[in-house]
């Protein structure tokens, strides 16, 4: 019986996850002949501020950074 885990940083939707599913169940079926009633699949959202690479949590990273003129005119009214 395949057991397959999928993490995912952010989330997905329903309809994502379950076309995710069909996907995986489909390529075992038919790379390794597995019966589809017997494979089993769970999908782990993780977030984005619990999840890091490079040194970074992948929120800081993706996270806006202000622009130029932003900073300067913040530093002005100060």
């Amino acid at each position: 019986m395949p057991f397959v885990s999928i993490r995912i940083s952010g989330s997905a939707t329903k309809d994502q996850k379950s076309a995710i599913v069909a996907d995986v169940t489909q390529s075992l079926v038919e790379r390794l002949g597995k019966n589809p009633a017997a494979v089993q699949i769970v999908i782990e959202e993780v977030s984005t501020e619990n999840y890091g690479a490079g040194g970074i949590l992948l929120a800081d990273r993706d996270a806006p950074t202000p622009k130029p003129q932003e900073d300067a005119r913040a530093e002005s009214s100060q």
